[in-house]
């Protein structure tokens, strides 16, 4: 059986809102995601900086996964070079998504402004991007370097090269007294094939001029909807589509056993030589799983039936 789940601040209504260009020159999303990103950042003890690529990779995932089928799923990982080793996100087209950090307590340096420098504390390396589709044999995997400092322009050039879907891209974290987020936001606006280059220099130039979202969220109570509204300007938009995006982790009693089942099978061996249960914590959610002695030695059996 689990233990009990971390107790979580009061929860937040996020929103992801959608909706294309009167003229079918471009789609735009809108996030807020204040409440998710408080909820995964409260799973375990995380650091200003860890807890800004969470979020960024939290939304950023949602962004891509939205316009996915049932059942799809995206997976990112960035795998840095940084102190925060690997960041990684996971979301259906459900808009239910996890995520987690390598080293959830590490920090890089400070900017002069005194936020977290994501840049140092992700570092350079690979930006991974997963595809699974239930009726694929296999996912499908994108990958670019993690060249321009900034994980939403990383995942643009990603989505030009990739999936040849010119993009522009903003996640922003805010953080209030105590290192608590305070406003997470996202959005994600891509060009559709014979777009009107009039309009979209003009959305360009409201993305340009739109100051750091997050801090909106969080000074202001601007939503999904306000956000949309400042990405579009006086540009035209059709029909909008709501829904709402949350941190979900499907771990389960079954999923603890078989991360036994990846041990080393001498390590198991020995495991079930002391006759004792294992401790087996999620890393996406924080949840522990007290296993019996009778799963331990399961596992031994599947794990060393598998060489």
């Amino acid at each position: 059986m689990s233990s009990k789940e971390p107790a979580l601040p009061p929860p937040v209504v996020d929103v992801l809102v959608r909706a294309s260009t009167a003229d079918g020159s471009a789609s735009a999303m809108a996030l807020t995601a204040t409440g998710l990103v408080r909820t995964a950042v409260a799973t375990a003890p995380t650091s200003p900086a860890a807890a800004g690529a969470l979020g960024r990779a939290l939304m950023a995932a949602l962004l891509m996964a939205a316009s996915k089928k049932s059942g799809e799923s995206v997976q990112l990982q960035l795998r840095g070079k940084g102190p925060l080793g690997t960041v990684t996100a996971i979301a259906t087209a459900e808009l239910d998504v996890r995520g987690t950090v390598a080293h959830r307590r590490a920090e890089g340096r400070a900017r002069e402004d005194g936020r977290p420098d994501l840049a140092d504390a992700v570092g350079t390396g690979i930006l991974a991007v997963v595809r699974f589709h239930p009726r694929w044999r296999e996912p499908y995997s994108g990958y670019v370097p993690m060249t321009m400092r900034d994980i939403a322009k990383d995942l643009t050039r990603y989505l030009l090269e990739s999936e040849q879907a010119p993009s522009a891209m903003g996640l922003s974290v805010e953080h209030g007294a105590g290192s608590a987020v305070v406003g997470a936001a996202a959005f994600l606006v891509q060009a559709l094939p014979g777009a009107d280059d009039g309009v979209l220099a003009e959305l360009e130039a409201n993305i340009k001029a739109l100051p750091h979202a997050a801090a909106l969220v969080a000074r202001d109570g601007l939503d999904a909807d306000a956000l949309l509204d400042r990405l579009a300007g006086d540009v035209q938009l059709g029909a909008r589509t709501r829904a709402t995006p949350r941190f979900h982790c499907p771990c389960d009693e079954q999923r603890a056993i078989g991360a036994l089942r990846l041990l080393d099978p001498e390590e198991l061996r020995e495991m079930v030589r002391r006759g004792e249960g294992q401790e087996v914590e999620c890393q996406f959610c924080g949840v522990a799983y007290q296993l019996a002695p009778e799963a331990v030695r399961e596992a031994a059996r599947e794990r060393v039936g598998a060489r």
